[in-house]
């Protein structure tokens, strides 16, 4: 993230339209994460440790012509950032089966965790060409179109997968993400909110809302959600930020300048965080 936030005048005032498209695009990162937000769907049991990943290679030793248990392999690579094994796997899947489309949307995030967009962006299309039902392809596809900047696409990617009545918080996140980027935060805090209810432990989502909140001028509603965002993951460097923001604008500046503090410790960059201690330290 560049900048949070710009303030003006003695009550320090908020420009709301700075604030929100820069978490906007803080958030843009997230979905990477191994929390509840976790882009690779399929075979949300396999975990990448290697006890997990030896118990999938016997697997596949029996059933050496079966792409399941390669798919599920790839993913586990996927997870403990082993790309290049992952990349076979879903290659050996895809071989074996050239109709697998889960293995094609796998292979397409590894693809873009690996800087390839546009092999990212072929294999979603394939794995929607076979079926234009898959949810998970249609999230994937519409982040990589979000990341890229090409915001309407990507907007229509997670309405299709909404329309398909998708489990997955993703896609109601991200589309609260592209409200929230064109000031339409009422729809924005409804998306947030659906994706809170599916996935309750992940921080991202009560972030995204209170910046929302924020921008309403709803400081309550807004100070609950970053404090749970807080609670739910304490390395949240935004969270901790806009914490302090709010305490801030409140003319609390000892609490504002901890959680100022704590925020530059998270993330010594964030510029948000940095002004705020400069301004409050003193306190």
């Amino acid at each position: 993230m560049t900048e949070a936030a710009t303030f003006r005048g003695p009550e320090v005032k908020l420009t709301v339209a700075a604030l929100v498209m820069a978490a906007a695009l803080s958030l843009a990162g997230c979905q990477t994460s191994t929390g509840p937000l976790v882009e690779v769907s399929e075979a949300e049991a396999a975990q990448a440790s290697t006890e997990n990943i030896s118990s999938l290679s016997a697997v596949i030793q029996r059933s050496p012509n079966d792409p399941e248990g390669y798919n599920v392999r790839g993913s586990a690579y996927g997870r403990g950032g082993r790309y290049q094994d992952a990349l076979k796997d879903f290659e050996t899947a895809v071989r074996l089966n050239p109709n697998f489309y889960q293995a094609y949307s796998n292979r397409a995030l590894i693809y873009r965790y690996m800087g390839d967009q546009q092999a990212a962006l072929q294999d979603y299309n394939r794995a929607l060409q076979i079926n234009p039902n898959y949810d998970a392809a249609y999230i994937g596809r519409g982040n990589l179109y979000r990341l890229a900047g090409r915001g309407n696409e990507a907007f229509q990617d997670f309405e299709r997968a909404i329309q398909l009545d998708t489990t997955d918080p993703r896609a109601y996140h991200n589309r609260g993400l592209l409200y929230q980027a064109r000031g339409q935060h009422d729809f924005a805090i409804e998306d947030f909110a659906k994706a809170i209810s599916l996935a309750p432990n992940a921080a991202e989502p009560y972030n995204g809302r209170g910046l929302s909140y924020l921008a309403r001028n709803d400081e309550d509603n807004a100070l609950a959600d970053f404090n749970t965002a807080i609670r739910l993951d304490k390395t949240n460097a935004e969270a901790w930020a806009y914490q302090g923001l709010i305490l801030e604008r409140r003319g609390d500046n000892t609490r504002a300048a901890r959680s100022y503090g704590e925020a530059a410790r998270l993330d010594p960059n964030l510029k948000a965080a940095k002004d705020g201690l400069a301004r409050t330290k003193g306190a």
